[in-house]
């Protein structure tokens, strides 16, 4: 299928339904990466979602593109900018009404499917506009609640559900950051599942077949 030109570009799976508007996977990559990245999980996912991989607005040379700015300070240490991370945030959202219209999708089920910075963000748009999004896929990232909408803990997260997953050593993200996302999400009443993997920054065969098993589950 042929992209439309949108906000934020993207390629795209076509769903294998003739008939409705299908359900959509929203694929998010980490820093430093692009939209080829995750896609490669594309032929193996349901073959009914439409699977649309959003490639980041910043541009890191050579190649790579980001969410937002991670920048290396021998005062600060390694530091992150919200506000870029705010602003991909509701470029997402936009990006998200705009794909469905163009795509025709269905744009009451939406799966975000991030990878590390991806991640961080779709827990930053799930949580902010749950009525926007119905699952969450959180491979190898944490919950940064300074990039989080104001007053989020009084939304209603009555029909989002999220798989999480980490690395036991990743190097990149330490895993006790990704630990405290089950009782952040216990807390908002959210169904979730946590699970931990003996890798490091990346996605173990096992723990894809385990989050494609939960799509399946989680109709």
């Amino acid at each position: 299928m042929t992209t439309a030109p949108l906000s934020l570009e993207h390629i795209i799976k076509p769903s294998s339904m003739n008939t409705g508007k299908p359900p959509v996977i929203f694929m998010l990559h980490g820093y430093g990466s692009n939209e080829e990245d995750l896609f490669s999980f594309a032929e193996e996912l349901p073959e009914k979602y439409c699977v649309i991989s959003v490639r980041a607005p910043y541009t890191l040379q050579p190649f790579g593109y980001a969410w937002y700015a991670i920048n290396f300070d021998n005062e600060k240490g390694k530091w992150s900018d919200d506000q870029q991370a705010i602003e991909s945030r509701d470029a997402i959202v936009k990006f998200l009404k705009e794909a469905c219209e163009a795509y025709h999708l269905d744009d009451t089920d939406i799966t975000l499917l991030g990878f590390s910075q991806g991640t961080i963000l779709s827990y930053s748009v799930a949580l902010s506009y749950p009525e926007k999004i119905k699952r969450v896929i959180a491979l190898s990232g944490y919950i940064n609640e300074n990039i989080l909408k104001e007053g989020y803990a009084s939304n209603n997260f009555g029909s989002l559900r999220i798989y999480v997953s980490h690395g036991q050593v990743d190097q990149v993200i330490p895993i006790e950051w990704a630990q405290k996302a089950p009782q952040i999400l216990d807390n908002l009443g959210i169904t979730n599942v946590f699970e931990e993997y003996p890798v490091g920054h990346g996605v173990a065969p096992q723990n894809f077949y385990s989050f494609k098993k939960w799509l399946e589950a989680n109709p």
